[in-house]
C-alpha cells in the first residue's frame, strides 16, 4: 500500500512548484536517479517544453543506466538533450583526487550553461537535495555554486525519503530505485581512471544485477574486487552456488581476486552517491 504523504510533505511540493514556474525555462541535470528524476517530472508538469532535461554520458555511466534514462524520458513525454561530457579529457579528472567530483560537475554545468544560453534559458539546475547540504564533502555543490546552478529540491527544504514518497504518489518507477554513483567513486580515492578499469566495474555490477542484489558496489583495487552489499543480502551473497558463480563470472571479466566486505554496502565522502 502506498504510505500516505503528509500535508506538510505536499506543502513543500507545492513550493517546489512555485520555484520551477518563477524560472520560466530551466535545464537539468537529470541522471535517472531518485532526485532528479523527479525534478524532471515537476519541472515537466509545470513548464512543459520549457522544462529541458540534460543527461551527461561519459564513460562513467553504465549503458544500463543511460538506456533507462532516456526510456524513462521518452515514457514521461519529456524534452531530453544527450550531452557528451569531456571529463575524461581532463588530467584534473584523471588522478582522481578528493577534488574529481568538482572537475567532473563542472564540466557538466559548464556544457549545460551553453546549451541553456542557446535555448533562451535562463536557470540550469541540478538534485541536490536538503539532506545534502549537510554533507560538506559534496564537492560538486562548489562548482554548482560556480556555474550558478540552482538546487530547487533543496531551496523547498524537500529530504530524500520525502522525495521518494512524492516520486511513488507519481508514479515514478524510480521511488525505490537503489542509491547510485558514477563508476569512477568505485576508485580508491587517488587511484588514477582507466577506461578498461571502469568497464571491468560495470561489467561485475551488472551479474550483480543480475543475480538480483538491490544495493551493492565493485570497488576496485588492481585485479582485486570488493564487493559490497547491503548486510540484509549477506546470506544470499554467501550462498555457494550465488558465490560460485560470481566469482566464476568476476574472473572471466578479468579479476583474479574477489573479496566480500563484511561492513556491507557504504556510501561516504568522495563515494557518495547522487541522485
Amino acid at each position: 500500500m502506498t504510505e500516505s504523504v503528509s500535508e506538510t510533505v505536499l506543502r513543500k511540493e507545492e513550493v517546489l512548484k512555485e520555484l520551477l514556474a518563477g524560472y520560466g525555462g530551466i535545464a537539468i541535470a537529470y541522471s535517472g536517479g531518485v532526485d532528479s528524476t523527479y525534478l524532471a517530472d515537476v519541472a515537466h508538469k509545470v513548464l512543459a517544453d520549457r522544462a529541458h532535461m540534460i543527461l551527461a554520458d561519459s564513460p562513467s555511466i553504465p549503458r544500463a543506466e543511460l538506456a533507462e534514462a532516456k526510456a524513462l524520458a521518452d515514457q514521461r513525454d519529456w524534452r531530453l538533450t544527450v550531452l557528451d561530457t569531456c571529463e575524461f579529457e581532463q588530467e584534473a579528472f584523471l588522478r582522481n583526487d578528493a577534488q574529481r567530483c568538482y572537475h567532473c560537475k563542472s564540466e557538466l554545468f559548464a556544457q549545460m550553461k551553453q546549451y541553456a544560453e542557446q535555448h533562451g534559458l535562463d536557470v540550469i539546475a541540478y538534485g541536490e537535495t536538503a539532506d545534502d547540504a549537510y554533507d560538506t564533502t559534496r564537492v560538486g555543490a562548489v562548482a554548482a555554486r560556480e556555474h550558478g546552478a540552482v538546487a530547487p529540491l533543496q531551496q523547498a527544504g524537500l529530504m530524500k525519503a520525502e522525495i521518494r514518497q512524492l516520486s511513488e504518489r507519481r508514479g515514478l518507477p524510480t521511488w525505490n530505485k537503489a542509491s547510485f554513483a558514477c563508476l569512477a567513486s568505485r576508485f580508491p580515492v587517488g587511484t588514477p581512471l582507466d577506461a578498461a578499469g571502469l568497464a571491468k566495474v560495470e561489467q561485475s555490477e551488472e551479474v550483480l544485477k543480475r543475480l538480483g542484489f538491490h544495493q551493492y558496489r565493485a570497488r576496485h583495487h588492481g585485479d582485486l574486487c570488493r564487493i559490497e552489499v547491503d548486510p540484509a543480502e549477506f546470506d544470499r551473497l554467501l550462498d555457494p552456488a550465488v558465490r560460485a558463480e560470481i566469482v566464476a563470472e568476476l574472473a572471466r571479466i578479468g579479476y583474479r581476486h574477489v573479496a566480500m566486505d563484511l561492513a556491507g554496502y557504504q556510501s561516504k565522502g568522495i563515494q557518495q552517491d547522487d541522485g
